[in-house]
C-alpha cells in the first residue's frame, strides 16, 4: 500500500471520528458539567464548534508526520477557506442591531396583517419567510437573521424542551431548502450552478417552487401543533420600541451586506469590506450592541476544520455518488448530506464525468433536502447552533434530538422534491 493511499484511510478514519465526536458532544457537555478537576477540557471537546478544528489540527499532523511540514503546510494552502471566511462576515454583518431591528420591525408588521395571534404569526414567518429570504440575502444571513429573532421572541421565555427542538430542526431544514429559489444563495447550489448553466429561471422552475411550498407547510405544521404553547408566550413589539435605528445607518449596514453577497467568491475583496465595516460600527457604536466576532469565529473555525477534513474524502464519496441511479442517488445524497457539508457533497458530484440531467438533479435536491438533519449538514447551521445552544440543557444540543426534529420536515421536502 503506497503512503498516498494509507493516508487516504487515515483521513477517512479521522473523518469517521469527528462524526462519532459531533454526536457526542452532549456527553462531554455533561462530563463538563460534573467534574470537578478536569471541566475546562470537557467543556472544550463539548464544543461542537471546535471538534472539526481539533481532528483537522490531527490530521495535517498526521500529514506531517507521514511526509514533512512543508506537505502538511502545501495540503493547507490548496484547501478553499472562501465559505468560511465569508459566513463569518455576513453572520457578524446580519446580526449587528440596525439589521436585526429592521427585519424585525418587517415582520412585527407583517404579523399584524396575519389572521391569527401576533407571536403565532411571528413564529411562522421567522420559518418561512426569512428562510425563503435566504434565497436573496444568503442562507447564513437567513439561517442569523432567523435564530436572533426566535432566540429574542421565543428561546428566552422558557418554552419547552420539545418545541426548542422542533423549531431548530424546522429552522435547519427550511433554510437549507428556502435558499434555492437562486443560483447564488445556497452553498451547496453555489459549487455547482456556474458549472451546469442554472440560471435563476432554472432553479426556480425545478427546485424553488417546490421548496416554498414545503418551506410553508413545514412552518404551519409546527405553528398549528404548537398553538396553545405559542400562545401563552409573552409578546413583545420588537422594534416598535427605543430601540429605533435611523434609517441612514440601516441603509448603510444593508449596503455593506449586498456588497458583502456581491463579492461572495472573492475573500480578499468582502474581507476588506468588512473591516470598513468595522470601522463604520465603531463610528457609530451608539447603535450597536455587542458585534457576534467570537460566535462567528467559531463558526467559521467549524467550517475551516470540515474543509480540511473534507479534502481528503474525495476517494470514497465521488465512487460512491458515481455509482448510483438518480432515486438512489438522491437518497443516498440526504443520507450522506447529514455526515458531511452538502456543498462538499455537491462540489464532489460536479467532478464526476458524464452525470445525466436526471443525475444532476437528484445529487442537488439530495443535498439540500438533508441538510438539516445535523449540524454538520449545510454550512449556516453552526451560525443558529451557536446562538441558540446556551438555552438548551446544559448549553448542549443533543445530535439525536436534533436529527428527530429535523426527520418530519425533511420528508416533507423530500416529498416535493421527489413525488411532485
Amino acid at each position: 500500500m503506497s503512503t498516498e493511499q494509507t493516508l487516504h484511510y487515515i483521513a477517512a478514519a479521522i473523518f469517521a471520528v469527528a462524526v462519532l465526536h459531533t454526536f457526542s458532544s452532549k456527553f462531554f457537555a455533561h462530563l463538563a458539567h460534573q467534574s470537578k478537576h478536569h471541566a475546562g477540557l470537557w467543556h472544550l471537546l463539548g464544543e461542537v464548534e471546535v471538534v472539526f478544528g481539533f481532528w483537522a489540527l490531527v490530521l495535517v499532523l498526521v500529514i506531517a508526520g507521514f511526509s514533512d511540514q512543508k506537505a502538511a503546510i502545501h495540503y493547507l494552502e490548496t484547501q478553499n477557506f472562501t465559505e468560511p471566511l465569508f459566513v463569518f462576515v455576513i453572520l457578524v454583518i446580519a446580526g449587528t442591531r440596525p439589521v436585526l431591528w429592521s427585519v424585525q420591525h418587517f415582520v412585527s408588521r407583517a404579523a399584524t396583517i396575519l389572521p391569527v395571534p401576533t407571536q403565532m404569526a411571528s413564529y411562522f414567518l421567522c420559518l418561512s419567510l426569512i428562510p425563503l429570504l435566504g434565497s436573496v440575502i444568503t442562507e447564513p444571513a437567513a439561517m442569523t437573521l432567523a435564530a436572533l429573532m426566535l432566540r429574542e421572541r421565543f428561546y428566552k421565555k422558557s418554552i419547552s424542551a420539545k418545541l426548542k427542538y422542533m423549531t431548530l430542526g424546522t429552522l435547519f431544514v427550511n433554510v437549507s431548502i428556502g435558499g434555492v429559489l437562486t443560483p447564488f444563495a445556497a452553498p451547496p447550489v453555489l459549487m455547482v450552478a456556474e458549472k451546469w448553466g442554472w440560471n435563476i429561471q432554472h432553479m426556480f422552475f425545478n427546485f424553488g417552487w417546490k421548496a416554498a411550498c414545503a418551506v410553508t407547510l413545514n412552518a404551519l405544521v409546527l405553528t398549528l401543533f404548537f398553538k396553545k404553547e405559542l400562545q401563552a408566550v409573552p409578546a413583545e413589539q420588537a422594534g416598535d420600541n427605543g430601540d429605533a435605528v435611523p434609517l441612514s445607518v440601516v441603509g448603510i449596514h444593508y449596503l455593506f451586506l449586498i456588497a458583502v453577497v456581491w463579492f461572495s467568491h472573492y475573500s480578499v475583496v468582502f474581507l476588506g469590506l468588512f473591516l470598513f465595516f468595522l470601522g463604520f460600527t465603531e463610528a457609530y457604536k451608539q447603535y450597536q450592541d455587542r458585534l457576534m466576532l467570537r460566535e462567528g469565529l467559531l463558526v467559521a473555525f467549524f467550517l475551516g476544520g470540515l474543509v480540511v477534513l473534507g479534502g481528503m474524502q474525495q476517494w470514497w464519496l465521488q465512487a460512491a455518488l458515481a455509482e448510483m441511479k438518480p432515486t438512489v442517488l438522491y437518497w443516498g445524497a440526504t443520507a450522506l448530506t447529514a455526515i458531511t457539508d452538502n456543498a462538499a457533497l455537491t462540489y464532489l458530484g460536479s467532478l464526476v464525468a458524464g452525470l445525466s440531467d436526471a443525475a444532476k438533479y437528484a445529487l442537488v435536491a439530495g443535498a439540500v433536502t438533508g441538510g438539516g438533519l445535523t449540524v454538520i449538514a449545510n454550512a449556516p447551521n453552526p451560525a443558529a447552533f451557536a446562538i441558540l445552544k446556551e438555552y438548551f440543557d446544559e448549553q448542549a444540543i443533543s445530535p439525536l434530538g436534533l436529527f428527530a426534529a429535523a426527520a418530519v420536515p425533511t420528508l416533507v421536502a423530500a416529498a416535493f422534491f421527489q413525488l411532485i
